[in-house]
């Protein structure tokens, strides 16, 4: 990563304009064009430096749910079912771990009842029980990371 690139990615971890023309805007803060920041973004991401550039929304103020879930999947059926869960719409993040619970993943819905429909879909096509952990509270730690 070059100067611009590090201050790009310093830059927008503090949030994102929220005008008319918001590449625009953080780009004349960045001392940069709108169509070289909008190209860095893109590069950063193909490259994997970033892997998500995208709001953050608070799903249940617009009824939907979020949920932590669990499995516990023997190591040699542990492709075939992370296909099965990686393949549907709900999961937003699927992670191994070296642990008796070895799949965690996150739920994400339109809807609350839609995470125990997801469940119930997801223990039907995989055979293997899904343990749920919802949110009981909600804490904001600001993260940042300087580069």
């Amino acid at each position: 990563m070059d100067p611009l690139d590090r201050a790009i990615v310093n830059r927008l971890q503090a949030g994102f304009p929220v005008v008319e023309r918001p590449f625009a805007a953080a780009a004349r803060e960045l001392g940069t064009s709108e169509d070289e920041l909008i190209a860095r973004l893109e590069e950063l991401l193909e490259r994997g430096v970033l892997t998500r550039f995208g709001p953050m929304y608070q799903i249940e103020r617009m009824g939907g749910a979020f949920s932590l879930a669990a499995m516990r999947v023997p190591r040699a059926d542990f492709e075939r079912v992370a296909g099965i869960v990686n393949a549907m719409p709900e999961i937003a993040h699927n992670y191994e771990r070296e642990h008796d619970f070895n799949m965690w993943f996150v739920l994400a819905t339109e809807t609350r009842e839609g995470i125990g429909a997801a469940i119930g879909r997801i223990e039907a096509a995989t055979g293997y029980i899904v343990f749920n952990f919802p949110k009981l509270k909600e804490y904001f730690v600001e993260l940042k990371l300087a580069v």
